[in-house]
């Protein structure tokens, strides 16, 4: 038995005292209304209404019954809205993952730009590197990053791919400190920072390519993420970092700064992102999520759109691991 149906139907029987209003109201034949509260009255054991060829009337047992059958519609109708909700991604939880290389302000303008959008929305958010994120939404661990690219985007879709312009740290008594802009033959010589390269596989070797074609072939690599740990190796060894000017560690634009930041020329590489997401899971959530991370790159980072010149889908997300 359909209990909310047959319940409806009761409620509307002692609303109207009458069954030919009672099925207008609910849009059905009156036979079929009839049946349906005489087998709710079967069911119950108890007669809701007493009829006579003029009247219904309800019963005594009906009127106790009556404020429980409207207490269980109206819980009823309460618990389809949240289904809606839920549905629609308008509550619930999301897991979103975010690169280490987004500054601070930038994750804060996303997280303010999607309250905005979703105040009723739990969102569990992560630090992840790109390799970290494809591996967790393939296995649907994840509902939406954002990626660096090149990367394998099978099974994915995109939001609009964006580009950071990169620029390079280095120690501020560099003699490459003293220019406005920096060509990448001036770094050749140093070591280079960059993240470990499992984050990002693809990236990290489009980032030493472009270098090379530009002019800067590092005498050797280094690795690390955190800016605290980058500016120590440059200030100790000599090395040049490759960061986008929002990621440049905070204090760098200082008179007496000992790390300083300066754009590139001569090709220099760029950083290009996009928010994920697995193909046909884009609610309204993640779509929030989405547009809010776009903003936020456009707003706080300075990110622009970009025209690709090579294609985002390269080797399986598998086969970067080393």
């Amino acid at each position: 038995m359909d209990l909310v149906r047959h319940l409806e139907c009761f409620v509307a029987v002692a609303e109207e005292s009458h069954f030919g209003r009672a099925a207008a109201r609910l849009g059905m034949a009156q036979p079929p209304l009839s049946q349906r509260v005489q087998r709710l009255e079967r069911e119950l054991g108890v007669r809701l209404f007493e009829r006579t060829s003029r009247q219904v009337r309800i019963t005594e047992a009906g009127t106790l019954l009556l404020a429980e059958a409207r207490q269980v519609l109206s819980r009823t109708e309460s618990f389809l809205a949240a289904a809606r909700r839920v549905r629609d991604g308008e509550t619930g939880l999301l897991r979103a993952a975010l690169p280490p290389d987004l500054s601070g302000e930038t994750v804060a303008a996303l997280l303010a730009d999607f309250g905005d959008r979703h105040a009723g929305l739990e969102l569990e958010l992560h630090e992840l590197s790109t390799a970290q994120q494809l591996d967790r939404l393939a296995a649907h661990d994840l509902d939406v990053g954002v990626v660096h690219h090149p990367c394998d985007v099978t099974g994915l879709e995109l939001g609009p791919v964006l580009r950071r312009e990169m620029g390079v740290l280095l120690p501020a008594g560099a003699a490459a400190a003293a220019l406005d802009e920096v060509p990448l033959p001036a770094l050749s010589g140093r070591d280079l920072i960059l993240f470990p390269r499992t984050a990002a596989p693809a990236l990290y070797d489009e980032l030493l390519t472009t270098c090379a074609r530009g002019g800067f072939t590092p005498a050797a690599v280094r690795h690390g993420q955190g800016a605290s740990f980058v500016k120590g190796l440059v200030l100790s060894s000599g090395a040049v970092a490759l960061c986008p000017r929002d990621a440049a560690p905070p204090g760098q634009g200082d008179e007496e700064a000992d790390v300083v930041w300066r754009p590139l020329t001569g090709g220099a590489p760029a950083l290009r992102h996009s928010a994920a997401w697995p193909k046909g899971r884009g609610d309204a959530a993640v779509q929030a999520f989405a547009e809010a991370a776009t903003h936020a790159l456009r707003t706080a980072a300075g990110a622009v759109p970009d025209v690709p010149s090579r294609p985002l889908h390269l080797r399986p997300a598998s086969e970067y691991w080393l």
